[in-house]
């Protein structure tokens, strides 16, 4: 008789509930995006994250822009980002997202990156020729950066934020418990300081968590309360979703009444202004969040 073969390391991906349904991608806004995109050689979180919000944001003329190539160093069991060894270092990517952003008219421009640990300056200065750029030629353009750890190396955190976008996001991702699961490449500790280093820098601090992965009510508590206490200004809060069977497994759909409780307390616990639903992710309505 044949055999299958099986995955060691696959995990079925649970079904989802309704309230998890989204449109595909239509109309002439998403497919301006899609052009632009392509013409210019950029890389979005959009794509690369398998986001489920990707026809609702491209169909009103908005994208995440991802910086420094589409290969990232680390391997979170969360993410749908390549892993490896990164070959791309393109000193000629921040004009042409600056460009893009321009001519696409976006008002609210967000900007993300791989993480590039193999690099001496971890992409630092990528990511503020990126900013600099984008506000010279696009004046008028607020912008929200979702900045790496940086590896603790906080000089390199400073020539970034010094840029001064109007937004700077690090996301927690998940709860203290899960890092070395979720993150094993991160720390908890170090994610909060720079939030806190950044805040103290004069910019708006952002940061989100993934829920679904096995994490408790007093846990989401809890780092609530680690980033009210650290300055984080906005939260986020949407349901992880399995991008592949080698990703980590779906250990709950959080209902949406949940995530409602979740925007009170988060509000209650200091925390200025709280996005929190099944389909949230980081950069969703970012520009309610300056």
């Amino acid at each position: 008789m044949l055999e299958i073969p099986v995955i060691a390391n696959e995990t079925p991906r649970a079904k989802k509930p309704d309230w998890l349904k989204v449109k595909l991608p239509t109309g002439q806004n998403y497919l301006n995006v899609r052009k632009l995109v392509d013409e210019y050689k950029l890389h979005t979180i959009c794509e690369s994250g398998n986001c489920p919000n990707m026809g609702e944001c491209w169909g009103a003329g908005t994208a995440t822009f991802m910086i420094l190539g589409n290969v990232c160093t680390r391997s979170c069991s969360f993410c749908a980002v390549a892993t490896g060894r990164p070959t791309e270092y393109d000193m000629d990517e921040p004009t042409r997202v600056a460009e893009a952003i321009r001519l696409m008219g976006v008002k609210h421009a967000v900007i993300t990156s791989v993480n590039r640990d193999e690099l001496k300056d971890k992409g630092a200065l990528v990511w503020a020729d990126t900013i600099r750029l984008v506000k010279e030629q696009n004046p008028l353009t607020t912008i929200e950066t979702l900045i790496p750890d940086f590896q603790a190396k906080w000089d390199l955190l400073y020539q970034v934020i010094d840029e001064k976008p109007e937004v700077v996001s690090h996301n927690m991702e998940t709860v203290k418990r899960l890092y070395k699961k979720v993150r094993p490449q991160a720390k908890y500790e170090r994610s909060l300081e720079q939030i806190k280093l950044t805040k103290e820098r004069g910019r708006r601090t952002k940061s989100g968590i993934m829920l679904g992965i096995g994490e408790s009510k007093e846990e989401v508590f809890e780092a609530m309360d680690d980033l009210a206490a650290h300055g984080c200004d906005v939260l986020t809060l949407g349901q992880y979703l399995q991008p592949t069977k080698m990703h980590l497994q779906v250990e709950e759909f959080i209902h949406p009444d949940i995530f409602a409780m979740y925007k009170e307390e988060g509000l209650s616990r200091g925390l200025q202004y709280v996005e929190s639903g099944a389909l949230v992710r980081s950069s969703y309505h970012s520009e309610k969040h300056l």
